[in-house]
């Protein structure tokens, strides 16, 4: 008892210190008695952190019986690349074992949660479509709901939460672990409301609904300025990057690097043909982070986007119009988008680009969707919209 009383006050004064905001998973006096006796999952990763103690420690040190990991895209310690397949086996640090849903499998078995009584959800998201966690959670939440299986979510904060804006994703054409729902690009959710939306909607399929609870944060709002303490993804590295993701992301689906292999990815992009543009940079190998970049070893000139007011977390719009400058900059002749971009947008925008549309028009095409997507999200809402940020 004195244990556990001594980390639940080591988790209160950590969190007094971070002006008030109390994320799902410190609030260990909320969920524990959900999880004492019971052979418990986890969907974890680097970020999984109470206060300084990573929630794997925290839930040992308090005698909870953890029998899975279940690791996203990354891993369960954030050590894989994005797209690597990420393998199954024991995590080193606590013995346990390792089940990969970003390898051979992206859905686990009904027999891998039968072996669990909870399953325990905690993820830094970044507020993108095609950011995969939300994808992870879908499957999870979905043999969850098959076998009955409580699914519990440990609340973090959107750092993207104030922006909602982008093409809804067309689910007939372009449904793939990238994008999933009919959601636009930035869906302005936590992963908790994102939940609930899945249950609600029906979109599990087969008209099932998971056991679900969610552990709310206090002190949270969706313009909560949030700093990410640990960076969600190898290439998420900054706040710049964070904010900067849900438009820069969409060059993936192009032949231009998005700063890949240097210390600044995704806040910067370019390409070696794009000479009449001052800012350089030139990726190259960094194990763990980036292998084989687009032009490696080659000198990239573009645009620095860091100090932008969307990279300072101040812009609630997507700037599809980087996109076209990029491509209207790109010599004739020369290839600009690839056909991940179709997956990645989610809908007609390479198309329309192609078409000489502006960005204005070709953001005038998504609203009807968005709006009625707006009012789908503003049901789920667990936390107020304020003007009000929390430096």
């Amino acid at each position: 008892m004195k244990r556990i009383l001594f980390i639940l006050l080591c988790s209160t004064l950590w969190t007094v210190s971070a002006q008030a905001l109390r994320l799902g998973a410190e609030r260990t006096e909320a969920y524990l008695p959900l999880l004492q006796g019971k052979r418990v999952g986890l969907v974890v990763n680097q970020s999984s952190m109470v206060g300084r103690t990573h929630l794997i420690d925290t839930l040992q040190h308090l005698g909870i019986n953890i029998t899975a990991l279940f690791s996203p895209e990354h891993g369960v310690r954030g050590k894989s690349e994005a797209g690597a397949k990420v393998a199954s086996g024991t995590d080193v640090q606590s013995g346990l074992p390792v089940i990969s849903l970003y390898g051979k499998n992206k859905k686990p078995t009904l027999g891998q949660i039968r072996k669990t009584d909870v399953v325990v959800f905690d993820l830094q998201d970044v507020g993108a479509r095609f950011y995969t966690y939300i994808s992870t959670m879908h499957y999870v939440m979905q043999t969850c709901a098959e076998t009955n299986t409580p699914f519990i979510v440990l609340d973090r904060p959107n750092p993207n939460g104030f922006l909602v804006d982008g093409p809804v994703l067309d689910t007939t054409r372009f449904r793939t672990f990238v994008g999933m729902h009919p959601v636009p690009i930035a869906h302005g959710m936590t992963v908790g409301e994102y939940a609930q939306m899945l249950n609600g909607e029906q979109w599990l399929g087969n008209n099932l609904s998971c056991p679900l609870t969610i552990i709310l944060m206090e002190s949270y709002t969706h313009q909560t300025h949030y700093t990410l303490p640990i960076a969600p993804s190898p290439n998420l590295s900054s706040m710049e990057a964070i904010y900067l993701y849900p438009t820069l992301c969409l060059f993936e689906g192009t032949t231009l690097s998005l700063g890949r292999g240097t210390s600044e990815p995704f806040t910067q992009v370019g390409h070696p043909l794009l000479k009449q543009y001052k800012h350089t940079f030139t990726p190259h190998d960094i194990v763990g982070v980036s292998t084989n970049p687009p032009h490696k070893d080659k000198h990239c000139y573009g645009i620095d986007f860091s100090n932008t007011s969307t990279a300072l977390g101040k812009d609630s719009l997507l700037h599809i119009e980087w996109i076209i400058d990029f491509y209207k900059a790109m010599p004739k002749g020369e290839k600009f988008f690839v056909p991940f971009f179709d997956k990645l947008a989610g809908s007609d925008m390479r198309s329309q680009i192609e078409a000489g549309l502006s960005a204005d028009e070709i953001r005038q095409s998504w609203q009807n969707d968005l709006n009625h997507f707006k009012a789908i999200r503003k049901k789920y809402l667990l936390y107020p919209e304020t003007n009000t940020y929390h430096e």
